[in-house]
């Protein structure tokens, strides 16, 4: 129950953390729901470049990235076997990352599509019971950086 709980409140703070102009109310205008700026039907389409080029993530965001990755690389650099201690350090990471989330547009929208299946990895992570199952979700947890690198600056 506690899991379920902490992944709405993560999906919420997701769905509802990232500023968007277009969700603020200018003068004259109409402010619009949120949900129709962070819709995740999106999501699970390909990650697209920018004319060619990476995305530019917001500075204040990068770090949370960052140090999400390094946790993962610190895991298995000591081989380390608690799985579920990782995935809420990374949920942690998330966390911070969503609150710090000011990217608006086209950047913001691909990194959603990056970051959605990437919380998916993790909350399914924190949830499996089978050792080596979660030595393939750690894997993919790798390859989903490797993705986020080839896609974001």
């Amino acid at each position: 129950m506690k899991t379920r709980i902490i992944a709405l409140l993560s999906l919420s703070v997701l769905l509802f953390g990232c500023e968007s102009t277009s969700d603020k109310t200018r003068a004259g205008e109409v402010a619009a729901p949120v949900e129709e700026h962070h819709s995740h039907e999106n999501s699970d389409q390909a990650l697209e470049l920018n004319n060619g080029e990476k995305w530019l993530v917001n500075d204040e965001m990068k770090p949370f990235v960052h140090k999400s990755e390094q946790i993962l690389q610190d895991y298995s650099a000591a081989k380390a076997t608690d799985h579920v201690v990782l995935a809420e350090q990374l949920k942690n990471e998330n966390n911070a990352l969503i609150k710090s989330c000011t990217m608006t547009g086209k950047s913001h929208e691909e990194l959603h599509k990056w970051l959605h299946p990437h919380m998916e990895l993790i909350e399914a992570l924190s949830k499996e019971a089978d050792k080596e199952q979660a030595s393939m979700l750690v894997s993919d947890l790798k390859t989903s950086f490797n993705t986020y690198h080839a896609y974001f600056k």
